[in-house]
């Protein structure tokens, strides 16, 4: 009853605190939405182009209307450019927030919510302890800034009612979470005396805060319980230690009982638990007969017996013939008490007839001075051990005789007095550098080392190679048989046991009795199970000044095959037939390609990698097809230079085969880039000829076939003269040959025209700017171009100017040009493009029009023939083009044509 009054006490003051808190959260929430309000006003006065509008007169009245709300604020682009009141907040103007690390967090919150986010309490530029809410504005769907106010900390307190709170009863606290160090901070004092168990909380979302109502610590006035409290409790304590004597009497007494019969019980499993599981085999068995009275499952699995076999059995039964009698003899003992127990090695033979060896410890079960006649016996399998021990001594022999009869010079040395000694002067484990300056400097040292080495053993072939009789003549001339010149060689060792390396291995020299020197590989390796004392070691000194001289001869022989090689016009190689990896690279290469032979070996794929893009797919190709033929291949490529040039190289490819079978690939790489270059401009004069014999044969057969029409003419008519009968008709025929010989002198006109200009070699060419040559071309056409309101696009560069000779781009483009506007198009009016095009480093001058076009499927191959017309036009000659083209092939360019009927003709002329 106490307790339930206690509680009720508690419950009503818990009702209470939430009460007050539900309160303070109410008006916190009420003052946020008021402004949520005020943000959103203000940004109404925003308008499209993103300038407030009545901003000081709006923010007084929000401002006023507003009593928790110190300031409002216009941030556009996250500066603060926009204040009221503007007095005593001048600080805070211009402040840019993402340039501000503790405003910048939680500006960006609120960008990424896109709702209002008050942050902090913080301390504001324009003093004191605020909370600053903003908004952020869209306009056209774009970021433009925030609508913020500020409100002050103690003016959300004061409307939220905190003030009114019994301060005597409890205290109010206010949190948030750091943002930046992700801690929780406490914004009002923190008192002594509360009670941490009596406290309720409450979050404020809008700004991510805490809100506490925390009791302080009281001290109930219960004494009117005190005393019933006192009385009862004692009363309930004696009644019931009374009745608890009385019922746990005899309860005692069962529960002793039942703890000493689980005692036996668990001392009786226990043994039972150990006999049969124990990993040994365990038996107890009479002293007088040696039979067996009970055996465990260990000892049934290694006799092979079950347990009812093994009791009717003896162990002298089971024992092996050669161990019965020292086992009856310490039998005897242990039964006259002589001994307390016995151990032995013995075997035992299994039910399978298989012989065991066993560790047997027989311990006799009487007391002193007291005779039983029962022994336990314990028995353990050694039977691998055994094997293991036979095997070592059989592999300890092997080696002994590998050792002695090795055909490689053996030594086994002790130095586990050379570690010790290191190990006194603190060299173990020290930098290899500073062991190796310690030995240099210290010669005593390592004089002394040489002394502690201790000779175990050396083979026959040691000897033999020392030129040494027996080992105790190797220890008296060791120092004699070492060259002082190796001294070095031993300074490495003293290293590598500094370093405790187990292994070294490297080749040197010594001499022998006879001062002959010697090539040998020496090789030291510590022997398992001394590694840490070095005091085992084997050392292989294999002769190998035979292999050094073949060695030798190979090194001088591969150097003149090298030289020769290098010597040779042309890059040497060779590479895998599967990979096309290249194992070797003649130093040609360096001459002809600038690069290093290492450079190409250290690159896999050098070869491909720098062959000229053109020609990379077909000559790995062909190289590929060739290569899998088998067949030896010659082919000609062109290969990137380090300089960046291309040069041509010639290969010639061999297949190399061992024991039948292709293995590798050998060549080599010829620079035929002069010869090439010589073929290339062969074959551009054999085809500048050709064309020049082509062009020369059609214009003999124009002016063959011109010349003949108009002297055939001539002929007629003077024929025609000499038959006129009167004086009318011969004049008529004279006005006839005036005509004709006046198209014959056109004729020649046009004729010795373009001979003048296939034979002007040396043409003169000056700087033109190439859109004032168009101007003055329209000046000439101006009359037509206004009477048939022709349209003229130029989109020629202001400032462009061309190397060309003057007379013939004037007349390239008069021709071209008047072309265009005498063949236009009946259904609409004259329009011509002019424009200047760079195009895979070519330049072209495109002149296009929409007139009535050319049937290039019928006139392909006419449109620039001379005499070639294609309208129905009678004052066509067709030979504008043919003239146009012989001057533009003159300066060394080409003209196309691109046309369709009724659609227009556009004309490409490149310009070098």
């Amino acid at each position: 009853m106490i307790q339930q009054r206690i509680e009720i006490i508690k419950e009503n003051e818990r009702r209470e605190m939430q009460r007050i808190l539900g309160n303070l959260h109410q008006n916190i929430d009420q003052c946020l939405r008021n402004c949520y309000t005020t943000s959103l006003t203000l940004a109404l006065i925003i308008n499209d182009n993103g300038v407030p509008e009545n901003f000081e007169f709006i923010s007084s009245q929000l401002v006023t209307s507003n009593s928790c709300i110190s300031a409002v604020q216009l941030v556009p682009n996250g500066v603060i450019k926009y204040i009221f009141p503007l007095k005593g907040n001048e600080s805070a103007l211009n402040l840019n927030l993402f340039n501000t690390p503790s405003l910048r967090r939680e500006a960006l919150k609120s960008i990424e919510t896109k709702k209002m986010y008050f942050a902090g309490p913080l301390e504001l530029r324009q003093g004191g302890i605020g909370i600053v809410g903003r908004l952020p504005v869209y306009k056209k769907n774009k970021f433009w800034g925030f609508s913020a106010v500020v409100i002050k900390l103690n003016n959300l307190f004061k409307v939220s009612g905190v003030d009114e709170i019994d301060t005597t009863k409890y205290y109010f606290q206010f949190s948030k979470i750091n943002p930046n160090t992700k801690k929780e901070d406490f914004f009002l004092p923190i008192k002594n005396d509360i009670d941490i168990k009596r406290q309720i909380s409450t979050k404020i979302p809008d700004g991510n805060w805490k809100i506490y109502l925390i009791a302080k610590k009281q001290s109930y006035h219960y004494s009117i319980l005190f005393l019933p409290s006192i009385l009862g409790f004692g009363l309930s304590l004696l009644l019931g230690t009374f009745v608890t004597m009385l019922l746990n009497r005899p309860k005692k007494l069962q529960q002793l009982v039942g703890i000493q019969e689980k005692m036996l019980l668990n001392s009786e499993i226990k043994f039972k638990t150990i006999f049969d599981g124990a990993p040994v085999g365990i038996a107890l068995v009479d002293a007088n007969t040696g039979n067996f009275l009970e055996i465990n499952k260990k000892f049934c699995e290694l006799i092979g017996y079950s347990e009812e076999e093994m009791k009717t059995k003896n162990y002298q039964s089971i024992t092996h013939s050669k161990d019965l009698q020292p086992n009856a003899l310490f039998a005897n003992e242990l039964h006259e008490g002589k001994i307390r127990e016995y151990r032995l090695k013995k075997r035992y033979i299994t039910k399978s007839g298989k012989i065991i060896w066993t560790n047997l410890i027989v311990t006799s079960l009487s007391k002193e001075n007291e005779k039983l006649d029962t022994n336990i016996s314990i028995i353990e399998d050694i039977t691998l051990q055994h094997k293991i021990l036979e095997d070592l001594k059989k592999s300890e022999n092997q080696f002994k005789s590998l050792f002695k009869n090795s055909p490689i010079p053996l030594w086994e040395v002790d130095l586990s007095l050379v570690k010790n000694y290191l190990k006194d002067l603190n060299l173990i484990n020290t930098n290899t550098k500073i062991a190796a300056n310690y030995f240099e400097q210290h010669p005593e040292v390592v004089q002394k080392c040489y002394t502690l080495v201790k000779i175990i053993a050396v083979n026959y072939k040691c000897l033999q190679l020392l030129n040494i009789k027996s080992k105790q003549d190797l220890i008296t001339n060791l120092e004699q048989v070492l060259d002082k010149d190796t001294i070095n060689d031993f300074i490495a060792q003293l290293i590598a046991i500094t370093q405790n390396n187990h292994q070294l291995a490297y080749e040197t020299k010594i001499k022998n009795s006879l001062g002959e020197s010697i090539d040998i590989h020496f090789t030291w390796n510590v022997i398992r199970g001394f590694e840490k004392t070095f005091e085992r070691v084997i050392i292989s000194t294999e002769d190998i000044t035979s292999r050094k001289s073949h060695e030798k001869l190979i090194l001088d022989s591969r150097q003149k095959v090298e030289s020769l090689i290098n010597t040779i016009d042309g890059i040497v190689w060779e590479c895998d037939i599967e990979t096309f990896t290249f194992t070797f690279i003649s130093k040609k290469v360096e001459q002809i390609l600038g690069y290093t032979s290492e450079e190409w070996l250290n690159e896999p794929h050098f070869w491909k990698n720098h062959i000229h893009p053109d020609d990379r797919d077909w000559a790995l190709e062909y190289c590929s097809i060739k290569t899998k033929e088998l067949s030896n291949h010659d082919f000609e490529y062109r290969m990137i230079c380090k300089s960046g040039a291309f040069i041509w190289l010639r290969d010639m490819v061999n297949v190399v085969y061992e024991h039948g079978k292709a293995v590798s690939l050998h060549g080599i790489m010829i620079d035929i880039t002069k010869s090439k270059n010589i073929e290339n401009d062969l074959n551009e004069s054999f085809n500048l000829v050709s064309k020049q014999n082509e062009r020369l044969l059609n214009f003999s057969y124009i002016i063959s076939h011109n010349l003949r029409s108009h002297t055939s003419n001539i002929a007629s008519i003077v024929s025609l003269i000499q038959a006129s009968e009167t004086e009318q008709e011969k004049e008529q025929m004279m006005e006839l040959l005036v005509s004709v010989s006046s198209l014959l002198n056109e004729t020649m006109l046009h004729l010795n025209e373009v001979i003048n200009i296939r034979t002007n070699i040396n043409l003169a060419t000056e700087s033109l700017n190439l859109k004032e040559y168009i101007n003055n071309v329209m000046k000439v056409f101006s009359k037509q171009i206004i009477s048939k309101e022709v349209t003229i696009t130029n989109q020629i560069p202001e400032d462009l100017t061309i190397n060309y000779n003057p007379a013939y781009l004037e007349s390239i483009l008069y021709n071209i040009i008047s072309n265009a506007i005498r063949y236009s198009h009946s259904d609409r009016k004259i329009v011509i493009d002019l424009k200047w095009i760079i195009k895979k480093n070519k330049k072209i001058l495109q002149i296009s029009d929409n007139g009535i076009g050319i049937d290039l499927v019928k006139n392909a191959n006419k449109i620039f023939g001379m005499y070639k017309t294609f309208s129905n036009d009678a004052s066509s000659k067709g030979i504008g083009l043919f003239i146009t083209k012989n001057q533009i092939e003159a300066m060394g360019g080409t003209i196309t044509v691109e046309s369709k009927p009724n659609e227009g003709t556009t004309f490409k002329i490149e310009i070098l």
